[in-house]
């Protein structure tokens, strides 16, 4: 397994998509195409999230080991609010979290804070 990536992403509109294309880069040969475009998709929710709703410096921490992928995203805001919005079905954007929640095997947030994990366990793990 590669070396766990902590990386700093900017606070614009394209972290998102540089998050994406960091995973791509650093583990695009050790993950099948699934569980790749399943990485990049939660990445991004998590991404865009820290842009529009956080503060300060975005951290992008991503570990991968025979088990289980691991990526927390880590803002300077001054926490976070484990609660669904109310919207309406053609509201653009809202659902990033239930995304999360249900694609990722476990995901959480550190009490008090905008550190967000989630986990994708392997499907098929190598040794």
């Amino acid at each position: 397994m590669r070396a766990p990536v902590d990386i700093d992403l900017p606070r614009e509109p394209t972290a998102g998509r540089r998050a994406r294309d960091l995973l791509g880069a650093r583990l695009g040969s050790e993950l099948d195409q699934a569980e790749l475009d399943t990485a990049k998709l939660l990445v991004t929710e998590l991404v865009n999230n820290a842009v529009v709703h956080g503060r300060g410096r975005i951290a992008l921490r991503v570990h991968l080991d025979a088990h289980r992928l691991r990526i927390d995203v880590i803002d300077g805001g001054c926490g976070f609010e484990r609660t669904a919005r109310a919207g309406e079905l053609d509201d653009f954007g809202g659902r990033g979290l239930w995304i999360v929640d249900a694609v990722a095997s476990r995901w959480g947030v550190h009490e008090g804070t905008t550190h967000i994990w989630f986990e994708l366990e392997r499907a098929d793990p190598r040794a």
